[in-house]
């Protein structure tokens, strides 16, 4: 994009338009000061105030961009009207629009607009700014003359923006939206949008624009209800977090499924046999069946002393209440208040018997009616403190927390062979079986216990019995969830449950499931989410990211880790295969480290990503520090350093400029999806690909040079 008749005219546009919004700001902020300066008033003027001043901040959030661009495009209609295009709206002193939101109808054809459909536009124009500077302009001309449609938009800007050194952050694509990707984000709200997107589709960036437009377009209730973000893994989070502020939407919550249950801390991993298990969806039935394990008759009678007669509450009496309370509807725990109200109207109807048989017999003699006034609550109250009716309580019906259930469950076969006849066979029962920890503080919940802990959750209710809730679960008016391919079934349905009216965006590539059980269609993860409408599937077919000749090589692992699926096409290609550098195996941190340094030199001013299985990160990073070469690990420094030593495991849905791929035949085997883990790691690169390795390479790249 060059020198323009209309440059210095846009430039000047651009001036006022920054000047514009820097009057908005400073409108909010004095607003807010004077707010702030006032004193006194009634309970509803204090009340006022706070509303005023919590609103200017949220204003003051949305109006700042920061170094981003606040115009990027321009559309002529072919009446005559003409919309700049940006980040945010900016109007005029006089109100009128001087920038259009991104996210507005009037915008939708700077993103769908093609030579074929021109939607009504005759020109459409793509800037190129440094902070408030225009560099470059890009114009494409509809009707005679029109350009070739390849279904591209803004050719020029969409290459400029991928040749670009990636750095620690995500960036959001607001500026190079293309067709495919606009009508995913544009897409109608109610029920489950299921995308398929392979490598470098700009999935993630598409579910997170979604985000942000469903919120500018269904403020309401949408502002109200929440909307949530679930990521693979907190390095995956940070690094995709600046992506909704830089677009003015700052009240999104982001989590990993994991973080949905916060008063539980992971101790411990899973042998992959439970991981299998755990995720099952038949975990449901046997969770369900573990807390009625817990509802249950007693063996021996239990008797206690009230007033001089003997009351006992029998086996038969506690086997009949405990088949009434579990006849009745709600949660576990909030049922208890039941039992108890059967066993004080039955205690005390058995007092009172008692002490009319007395009477008749003359073991008592006649005081009044005193005696069977006494109260059904006033004998409860007293009988209620003997520790023998407090055990048969818990015997019969005791107030569980999630935590304290499956603690019980997994620490006892018993109980596993209980909960799972006739669900789960004799090995997949004991694969869940650990021994007891001395306290729950000290249990090694894992990464899978947490839906289960959460299905216990909706099963059992709170602990506070007599407050009468069913539990504490957060919903939201609609949910994005990345990476969905690896997740279970049971923390689909763990997701699920928090959704208000099942409106979802379902993002993720069959082709890189890397989990213990990789779904063989998206039917396999769509049967577990909200089924209020029929889900809608729709796939990104190009590739922006990753160059061709890369690709190819990629192609090679894919066709036999999965040969039903397809990858997307590349729209670039950097003349620049993949290169294999072989090594002894005493020597291959050594190589690695050689390799990263040049690989930072050549992408100067990127970012190299060294991709390791789990069993070589410790001993290549000491190659790297032996080396003296200066790198970062995700726990430590997130993917700011420029060059980052990341684990196979928590590499997806991220982007380097060069990627350093290390024993890919070890990656194979330590990973549960072996080739497709591979997959996931040669598709981060978006210029270039090197593979070290002194063990023989896996047969779909034995023949790279």
């Amino acid at each position: 994009m060059g020198e323009h008749p209309e440059f210095q005219a846009e430039q000047a546009f651009l001036d006022a338009a920054y000047d514009r919004l820097d009057e908005m700001r400073t409108v909010v902020g004095e607003r807010i000061q004077e707010v702030l300066q006032q004193r006194g008033g009634t309970f509803q003027s204090v009340t006022e105030r706070d509303i005023v001043v919590r609103t200017g901040l949220q204003r003051l959030e949305q109006l700042d961009i920061g170094r981003e661009s606040l115009i990027f495009g321009r559309i002529d209609q072919e009446e005559g009207d003409v919309f700049h295009i940006g980040r945010l709206a900016v109007s005029g002193r006089d109100q009128e629009p001087m920038v259009v939101d991104w996210r507005a109808p009037v915008a939708e054809p700077f993103y769908r607009a093609t030579g074929r459909h021109p939607m009504g536009l005759r020109r459409r124009r793509h800037f190129a700014t440094e902070g408030r500077r225009l560099v470059g302009m890009e114009d494409e001309v509809f009707g005679e003359g029109a350009v070739a449609d390849d279904g591209l938009v803004g050719t020029g800007a969409l290459l400029a923006a991928l040749e670009r050194s990636r750095s620690g952050s995500m960036r959001d694509i607001v500026a190079t939206v293309q067709k495919e990707q606009d009508e995913v984000i544009r897409a109608e709200l109610p029920g489950v949008l299921v995308v398929q997107g392979g490598p470098g589709t700009g999935k993630t960036a598409v579910a997170l624009h979604r985000a942000a437009y469903l919120l500018y377009t269904h403020r309401f209730p949408l502002e109200r209800q929440g909307v949530l973000v679930v990521g693979p893994n907190p390095l995956f989070l940070r690094y995709i977090e600046q992506v909704l502020p830089s677009l003015g939407e700052t009240g999104v919550a982001l989590t990993t499924v994991e973080g949905l249950v916060s008063d539980v801390r992971m101790r411990a991993a899973d042998t992959p046999a439970a991981a299998r298990v755990k995720g099952d969806v038949r975990m449901s039935r046997v969770v369900a069946k573990a807390v009625r394990d817990r509802q249950r008759a007693l063996r021996q009678p239990v008797e206690v002393g009230y007033g001089g007669v003997r009351l006992v509450l029998s086996p038969q009496m506690s086997e009949e209440v405990v088949a009434l309370a579990k006849r009745r509807a709600g949660a576990h725990n909030s049922r208890r208040r039941f039992v108890e109200a059967q066993l004080r109207k039955r205690l005390h109807q058995q007092y009172i018997e008692a002490i009319e048989r007395q009477r008749r017999t003359g073991i008592r003699a006649e005081r009044g009616e005193e005696e069977t006034d006494v109260s059904d609550a006033e004998l409860w109250r007293d009988v209620r403190r003997s520790p023998d009716v407090t055990s048969a309580l818990d015997r019969m019906w005791p107030v569980l927390t999630p935590q304290e259930l499956l603690h019980d469950l997994y620490g006892a076969p018993a109980l596993l062979a209980l909960a799972g006849r006739g669900v789960l066979d004799q090995a997949e029962w004991r694969a869940l079986h650990r021994p007891r920890a001395t306290s729950l503080d000290e249990a090694p919940w894992t990464s899978g216990d947490i839906p289960l802990l959460d299905e216990a959750r909706v099963v059992l209710g709170t602990k506070r019995a007599s407050s009468g809730e069913e539990g504490d679960i957060r919903n939201y008016g609609h949910i994005v969830v990345d990476e969905a391919q690896d997740l279970t079934p049971m923390q689909l349905r763990m997701l699920s449950r928090r959704s208000l009216s099942g409106s979802m965006t379902v993002v993720g590539d069959i082709a890189q499931a890397t989990g213990p059980r990789a779904p063989g269609s998206w039917d396999d993860i769509t049967r577990h989410l909200p089924a209020r409408r029929p889900p809608r599937v729709v796939e990104l077919t190009i590739n922006y990211r990753t160059p061709a000749e890369i690709m190819d090589v990629a192609g090679r692992v894919l066709a036999v880790a999965a040969p039903h699926l397809r990858q997307p096409r590349s729209v670039r290609s950097t003349e620049t295969p993949p290169q294999r550098v072989p090594a002894a195996a005493a020597d291959v941190p050594a190589r690695v480290a050689e390799v990263a340094a040049s690989e930072l030199e050549k992408v100067a001013g990127g970012t190299v990503a060294v991709i390791a299985p789990a069993s070589l990160v410790a001993s290549l990073g000491a190659g790297l520090e032996a080396r003296g070469v200066a790198f970062g690990e995700p726990e430590r420094t997130g993917l700011e350093a420029p060059i980052t030593l990341v684990p196979i495991s928590v590499v997806k849905g991220l982007e380097f400029d060069s990627i350093v791929v290390v024993e890919p035949a070890r990656i194979v085997a330590e990973s549960a999806q072996g080739l497709r883990a591979l997959y996931v790691a040669l598709t981060r690169a978006t210029k270039r690909v090197t593979i070290v390795h002194a063990e023989p390479l896996p047969t779909p790249l034995s023949t790279l040079p």
